[in-house]
């Protein structure tokens, strides 16, 4: 669920400042069945270490040897691999399929400016020649007229997603990324369900802070995977620049915390909104929201009982169905 590839980048980041020479490869085009969607990324290092993926273990150990030989030469390359329905099968796959992949640099300008843009809740652009191999950053905003129309041209037509494409030219082919930063879940109450829900958002690359001004709740111990932000959540919520790429979910049952909350999520264009509570507790939430003047509409907005009705009843169960309706929620969006 992170903007794929970026939790590579950010390992790249860090090998490179311990003075490892890195090569990544990312996947640029596919078809039929293919272990990993396109953008998919692996850092691979000169001694043959690698994170991420981009085939689910069918051609990954002939990805690490051209990055290695990459590291050698420095000469940029673009691979294609044909997944048998045999190796298909081994991760998982119904049937084969074709997968190219661009092997380039792990290190320089070009990586450094997608984390910054990242690390500001930025969307970024990435050019790649998969001909001569040179990367440049665009910005989507602005993409200016450097003669290559249809990559302006990509950028005027896409916003807030995760897109991936190669575009055929005269001068060659050209792999364009929108790169927008991580997806973000805040969880304002620091209860134990809200310890389950960061904890899956973790495991699904989504990174996670969690609000509450009881700063017995809201520790490092019992958020390891978190930011915590020990204020009232209206505060808490404004400082983290709430986004098209966030998702606010209230857990705390205390309305001091929760209608607060709700209130300045409303009141931004985060993605998804979930309250916990029943559909009594949820009549009694709206009736105050809209006595604080809270339009029904903005209301609406908010899902509540929070998560899919999958008949959960632990605490775990309930944090899987809050996940999901998240996660269900932001592949509409984006699609």
């Amino acid at each position: 669920m992170t903007t794929r590839g970026t939790s590579v980048l950010e390992t790249a980041a860090s090998w490179n400042a311990e003075g490892r020479k890195t090569a990544i490869a990312t996947v640029v085009r596919t078809w039929r069945s293919s272990p990993r969607p396109l953008g998919s990324r692996m850092v691979v290092d000169a001694d043959g270490r690698f994170e991420g993926s981009v085939s689910g273990g069918c051609v990954e150990s002939a990805v690490i040897q051209e990055c290695g030989e990459f590291l050698q030469d420095g000469k940029p390359r673009t691979l294609k691999y044909g997944v048998t329905s045999e190796m298909a099968w081994e991760v998982g796959l119904p049937c084969g399929g074709t997968i190219e992949v661009f092997v380039g640099p792990g290190h320089g300008e070009t990586f450094e400016a997608i984390l910054e843009a990242h690390r500001s809740r930025g969307l970024i652009g990435l050019v790649t020649d998969l001909e001569g191999g040179a990367q440049r950053t665009v910005d989507p905003e602005s993409p200016g007229d450097d003669g290559e129309a249809a990559v302006r041209q990509f950028f005027e037509r896409y916003r807030y997603q995760d897109v991936h494409e190669i575009l055929e030219q005269e001068g060659g082919r050209r792999f364009v990324e929108l790169l927008g930063p991580p997806l973000r879940l805040a969880i304002v109450g620091a209860t134990h369900l809200g310890q389950c829900l960061a904890s899956l958002a973790a495991a699904a690359g989504i990174e996670s802070a969690v609000i509450d001004p009881r700063e017995a709740f809201a520790t490092p111990e019992r958020f390891p995977h978190s930011s915590i932000i020990g204020n009232f959540p209206d505060v808490g919520l404004r400082g983290l620049m709430l986004d098209r790429r966030t998702a606010v979910v209230v857990l705390s049952h205390d309305a001091k915390i929760d209608d607060p909350a709700l209130s300045t999520a409303l009141g931004s264009d985060v993605f998804y909104i979930g309250a916990l509570g029943s559909r009594k507790n949820q009549g009694a939430r709206r009736a105050r929201l809209r006595a604080a003047g809270i339009a029904p509409a903005e209301i609406d907005r908010i899902h509540g009982p929070v998560g899919l009705d999958i008949g959960a009843l632990t605490a775990e169960e309930i944090a899987v169905s809050i996940l999901a309706e998240v996660v269900e929620r932001w592949r509409s969006v984006e699609g």
